[in-house]
Formats: C-alpha cells, sequence, structure tokens
C-alpha cells in the first residue's frame, strides 16, 4: 500500500477546494453525516467562507494523489487554562478507504499541529452511535468531558437561529 499523505489544507487552492468539498459532501451523505448531500450553495460558498476565517484549519489525506480524508478544525480558547485549543469540527475518511488507518493518522498529526501552536487540548463531538469513531477517539486519548463527576458528563446542544434554520 503507498504512503499516505497529510497536507495543510489551503481553502483558496482550486485542488484542496474541490477535495474538501467532495470529502464532506460523502461524509455529510453517510450515515454518520446528516443522511444527504451539501447543498450546490454551500458547496460554492464554503471554500471561500473557511479562507476568511484567521481561526480555520483543516488537513487533507492523500493516497496516489486522490483525497481519502479531511479534517476541518478551528482554534478556540480553554478560559480554564487560559491557553488556546483546538476543535476539531470534522474528520471524515473516504468510504472506500475505511479501516486503513487514514483517521488515526490524521488525527496524530493534527495533534502535532495543534501541539505547534501551542494549544492546551484537542475537543471533538461525535454521535454516541457511531460506535467505530468513538473507539477510534478513545484509542487516540480523547475522552468523554467533565469537570465534577458529580455533574456528569458534557452534553452538546444546538439551536439554528436567522433564517436558515433546518
Amino acid at each position: 500500500m503507498n504512503s499516505l499523505n497529510i497536507i495543510a489544507l489551503d481553502p483558496k487552492n482550486p485542488q484542496h477546494a474541490r477535495d474538501l468539498v467532495d470529502l464532506l459532501d460523502l461524509y455529510a451523505s453517510g450515515p454518520s453525516g446528516r443522511g444527504y448531500g451539501l447543498e450546490v450553495s454551500v458547496k460554492e460558498k464554503l471554500p471561500e467562507l473557511l479562507a476568511s476565517q484567521a481561526h480555520y484549519r483543516g488537513w487533507l489525506a492523500y493516497r496516489n494523489k486522490e483525497a481519502l480524508g479531511l479534517v476541518n478544525a478551528f482554534l478556540g480558547v480553554s478560559t480554564f487554562r487560559a491557553k488556546q485549543l483546538l476543535n476539531i469540527h470534522d474528520i471524515c475518511v473516504h468510504p472506500k478507504a475505511l479501516h486503513q488507518g487514514i483517521g488515526r493518522a490524521l488525527l496524530e498529526h493534527v495533534e502535532q499541529a495543534a501541539l505547534g501552536e501551542a494549544c492546551c487540548k484537542m475537543t471533538l463531538e461525535v454521535l454516541e452511535g457511531n460506535k467505530a469513531a468513538v473507539g477510534a477517539y478513545l484509542k487516540a486519548g480523547f475522552k468523554p468531558y467533565q469537570l465534577d463527576p458529580e455533574m456528569g458528563q458534557a452534553v452538546f446542544f444546538e439551536k439554528y437561529i436567522g433564517i436558515d434554520k433546518e
């Protein structure tokens, strides 16, 4: 098997933008996404929007010049530590390349990048029914978030606002 090449994603690069949108569309379409692909308007706007965000960080994993993995992440702040953190917003692997170590390689690469930016931690969210991803994240050293066991684990919520509600 040929080696994997992980590179920083430049949303202004036309090839990177295509690979970003293609992989994210596959992810959105699948069972751990929302079950249907991205709207055309999202595909058109997303690379430019990401490029305009100073806190955006992205990576693409290639094998034989084919994009097989993607991470979209954003720098944030741990207020309890007064240090940067890196939130992994999306991590996806092409369905034909699952169980080939691409996700693990991406997580390792992103961790090194986060350390290079002096981040104190990485965060992510995952659907509890996505057992493969949960297992991979636990194996990579992630754990459910809690401050005080008496208060329980953190729960992720969302609320759509404005006219673009789902």
